[in-house]
C-alpha cells in the first residue's frame, strides 16, 4: 500500500493516478496528523508492503517530523519514507538519507523514476515484514523449545539433543512438533532456510 501525505490536492490525486497506472494500492492524506491518527488507530501492514511518499513542508506537522516519529517507533523498515519536496536543498536530502529515508525526490519530479523507487520500497517492506514475522515466532517459542531449535539447526538428531540437555527422546519430539508448528515448517531444512 502506498501512503501519500501531501497538503496539495492536486498532487495527491496525481500520485493516486500514477499509483494506479502501477496497479499499487494508495490512501492519501491531506496533513501528517491525519496519516498519523490512522497509525495510531492501528495501521495494518499489507503483505505487498507499504511505502509512504512524505511531503516535507507541511502545515502543523510537517514531513520531516512525522519522519522522526516514525524512526521513533521504528517503523522505516517496514514503512520506507520517500520525501518530495518543492524547496529541497542538497543538505536536507543528505541529512534525510542520512537519517534512514528510503530516498528524496524533488519537485517537480520523473513520474517513473518516482514511481520505480516505490516500487523498490515495497519490495524492502515485504523483506522487513517477513524479518518481523519470523521474530515475532521466535519469541513465541519457550526457553527449552529455543535450546532445541538451536541443537537442531546444529545438525544434531534427537537422541543427541535429549542426551545433551538431560531430557528423553520423546520430550525431544515434543518440542520440536511445537517448534515446527511455531514457526510455520515442516523440516529441519525448511528450519536452516527460515533462519539462515
Amino acid at each position: 500500500m502506498l501512503h501519500i501525505v501531501d497538503d496539495e490536492e492536486i498532487l495527491r490525486d496525481a500520485l493516486m493516478w500514477l499509483a494506479r497506472s502501477r496497479n499499487i494500492a494508495a490512501l492519501s492524506y491531506a496533513h501528517g496528523e491525519a496519516f498519523l491518527a490512522k497509525l495510531d488507530q492501528g495501521l495494518q501492514f499489507a503483505n505487498e508492503g507499504d511505502c509512504l511518499l512524505l511531503d516535507v513542508r507541511m502545515a502543523e506537522l510537517s514531513g520531516t517530523a512525522l519522519f522522526d516519529i516514525l524512526s521513533a517507533r521504528q517503523l522505516t523498515q517496514r514503512l520506507p519514507v520517500i520525501f518530495l519536496t518543492g524547496h529541497g536543498d542538497v543538505p536536507m536530502a543528505v541529512d534525510s538519507l542520512k537519517r534512514g529515508a528510503f530516498d528524496f525526490f524533488e519537485k517537480p519530479f520523473n513520474d517513473n523514476a518516482l514511481m520505480d523507487r516505490v516500487e523498490q520500497a515495497l519490495q524492502v517492506s515485504i523483506k522487513a515484514g517477513e524479518a518481523h514475522q519470523i521474530q515475532v515466532r521466535l519469541q513465541s517459542l519457550s526457553q527449552r523449545e529455543r535450546e532445541v531449535l538451536e541443537l537442531i539447526l546444529q545438525g544434531m538428531m534427537n537422541k543427541n539433543i535429549a542426551d545433551e540437555l538431560g531430557i528423553s527422546m520423546r520430550t525431544v519430539e515434543v518440542h520440536r512438533a511445537h517448534i515446527f508448528d511455531k514457526m510455520q515448517i515442516k523440516s529441519a531444512v525448511e528450519l536452516a532456510g527460515l533462519l539462515k
